[in-house]
């Protein structure tokens, strides 16, 4: 397994510009997500490494070798696809053999690297079905054993289980992570599922517009975000954010009960704005008050409350209560200032 490594990586279509100078190195035997929303060219990054797209300027090596303009198929690499890409008219055993067949590899090599393979991802039951007679996330792990076979230095996957249901999503999100524990291999994955990133990596890279927002393991980054952009994407339920103002070395929050907050950080002059950002788990609701609960998804352990405040802000809160929103049930709100995160309101910027 190798180190992947991007220096000013960039990528152009025309005259359109959609990947800015990305440096990133991504550890021996580590498990990276990119994440981010749609057309933020987190898929666009990973086909580079892949050598699926050109690299228009910039470096990509994979362990100590310079790949930036490299074939595919030199590369070391084995990318799983979101559609699978199976030969329907071939067993699981084939499918996973074909390409070491392809590749003029002896009989008995193949044999012995498919039945590994479908060892670690306990497939054997199923070595001579065809495709059409697997589930989805059947035949995902075929996908993945496919991969296995070739003996990659690093693995890619593209959005590997958007097109399975909730149920099997967390299947697989666990069949993954105990395949890398299992082979310890390098592995970069793509998604735009912010939890897929969180269950699963080492290490997460946000990315937005073709930029990285954020580097870091993902208790870091839901602990301690960079900007506005990262501390509202990374978290289920998102970040709740109040529109503020400074004033006398503290913030005045209208809808938070026009409260006047002092968090122990470097705070900007008089009059900046800024936004007060709250994740739902710190907001705790109270018998009485001025806010009116919308809406109640009660979930059995755990509450969604989504409020109203008098000044219009909307709010989520993570509780425990078993709350009943008809009528409009009125509700108070409690939270510790330190729970608080501050962003500059004209660039998005934590303030620390």
């Amino acid at each position: 397994m190798s180190q992947v490594s991007l220096r000013k990586v960039v990528k152009t279509y025309g005259a359109v510009e959609v990947i800015h100078g990305v440096d990133l190195d991504v550890r021996q035997g580590e498990f990276c997500v990119f994440v981010g929303p749609s057309g933020c060219g987190k898929s666009t990054l990973l086909r580079m490494i892949a050598g699926l797209e050109e690299t228009t300027a910039g470096s990509i090596t994979i362990g100590a070798r310079d790949v930036t303009h490299a074939d595919p198929a030199a590369r070391g690499v084995s990318m799983v696809f979101q559609t699978y890409a199976l030969y329907p008219h071939m067993t699981v055993r084939e499918n996973m053999g074909f390409g070491l067949k392809m590749n003029g590899h002896p009989k008995a090599d193949i044999l012995a690297k498919v039945n590994e393979a479908a060892r670690i991802l306990k497939l054997d039951p199923l070595m001579d079905r065809k495709p059409g007679a697997l589930s989805g996330g059947q035949r995902q792990r075929v996908a993945i054993g496919r991969a296995i076979v070739r003996g990659p230095e690093v693995f890619l996957f593209d959005e590997p289980l958007s097109n399975l249901d909730a149920e099997l999503r967390v299947e697989m999100r666990t069949e993954i992570a105990r395949l890398h524990r299992e082979i310890g291999a390098t592995m970069i994955y793509v998604t735009h599922d912010q939890v897929e990133a969180m269950t699963m990596a080492d290490k997460i890279v946000v990315l937005r517009a073709g930029h990285i927002e954020q580097v870091g393991a993902p208790m870091h980054l839901y602990d301690d975000p960079d900007n506005r952009f990262v501390a509202g994407f990374i978290g289920s339920p998102a970040m709740n954010f109040v529109a503020a103002t400074v004033q006398d070395g503290a913030i005045t929050v209208p809808g938070l009960d026009d409260a006047r907050i002092k968090p122990a950080i470097a705070m900007p002059r008089n009059g900046v704005d800024v936004e007060v950002g709250l994740r739902p788990n710190a907001l705790r609701i109270t018998a009485q008050g001025n806010y009116r609960v919308e809406h109640a998804e009660n979930l059995g352990s755990v509450t969604y409350a989504h409020l109203s405040a008098p000044s219009g802000e909307r709010l989520v809160v993570e509780t425990d209560q078993r709350l009943q929103a008809a009528g409009g049930t009125m509700v108070g709100l409690e939270y510790d200032p330190a729970d608080c995160f501050v962003f500059r309101a004209d660039n998005g910027l934590r303030v620390r």
